[in-house]
């Protein structure tokens, strides 16, 4: 009778330990479930974003012109579609990132015809650096070469993203080269007026007005920080503007006297 007890006891134990095994497991099936429907879903969004992603650069692709084709000549130079595909992903991406779509009909048009003036610029602001007389030598070439080795972690990414780019590193040697004569004549010949402490208080006066329309409608009140904690990046930016508004001049005064013909 005491053995037959025994038994029952232990059945009964391991019969309550199952159960309690199995609600365990239940619970953690149901966490599983969740974390699975979870994963599922962070997966589908990013198929989703990715498929997207796919479908607006075959749209931006479809926007380049062929690389040997001579898009624009300026003063006899002739500028190439390789040139023009490279400036125009700039172009697309300054479109992006104010939250338009650069392959829509009215912004593509845009998107056109400011990728090639910014080209005819370019190639007349380094034509006028080179009469100047402005050169790039070897030893800072190679200077900007190893900043730009820099931004990889190794010789074989390096090597990619040249490949990636089509260009090789002679290329890439002559486009710093480009720069560096490019940047000689900016920072020489560009004179641009200095930031005054008004314009700074003016900035910051209309970026804290618009800041105040914009939260005016909605619940949370974002405060402004103070104008003393933001000058210097506020200048910086007016200095840029300044910067960009003197070069577009000088851009004009060089179209009076050049022969620009674009071929697009």
């Amino acid at each position: 009778m005491r053995k037959l007890m025994y038994t029952l006891l232990i059945g009964l134990i391991a019969a309550a330990l199952t159960a309690c095994g199995s609600n365990d497991d239940a619970k953690q099936s149901k966490n599983d479930d969740q974390k699975t429907a979870q994963t599922e879903k962070q997966k589908e969004a990013q198929e989703k974003q990715e498929k997207q992603a796919k479908e607006m650069q075959k749209k931006l692709d479809k926007q380049k012109v062929d690389e040997k084709k001579t898009v624009a000549v300026v003063n006899g130079k002739k500028v190439s579609g390789e040139e023009y595909n490279a400036a125009l992903a700039t172009s697309q991406n300054q479109y992006q990132q104010m939250g338009q779509d650069p392959t829509s009909k009215e912004a593509a048009k845009q998107v056109k015809q400011q990728t090639i003036d910014n080209l005819v610029g370019q190639t007349l602001l380094l034509q006028e650096a080179e009469s100047k007389g402005y050169k790039a030598t070897d030893e800072e070439v190679n200077k900007k070469l190893k900043e730009t080795k820099k931004q990889f972690k190794t010789d074989k990414q390096f090597k990619a993203a040249l490949k990636d780019a089509g260009i090789t590193q002679s290329q890439l040697k002559s486009e710093l080269a480009d720069s560096i004569k490019y940047q000689q004549y900016v920072d020489k010949d560009i004179q641009t007026p200095e930031v005054t402490d008004k314009e700074i208080q003016d900035y910051y006066d209309q970026f804290a007005k618009q800041s105040q329309s914009q939260a005016s409608g909605s619940k949370e009140q974002s405060q402004m920080p103070k104008l003393e904690d933001v000058k210097p990046q506020i200048k910086q930016q007016l200095e840029q503007q300044k910067k960009q508004e003197a070069l577009q001049k000088k851009v004009e005064e060089l179209k009076k006297n050049a022969k620009v013909e674009v071929k697009l």
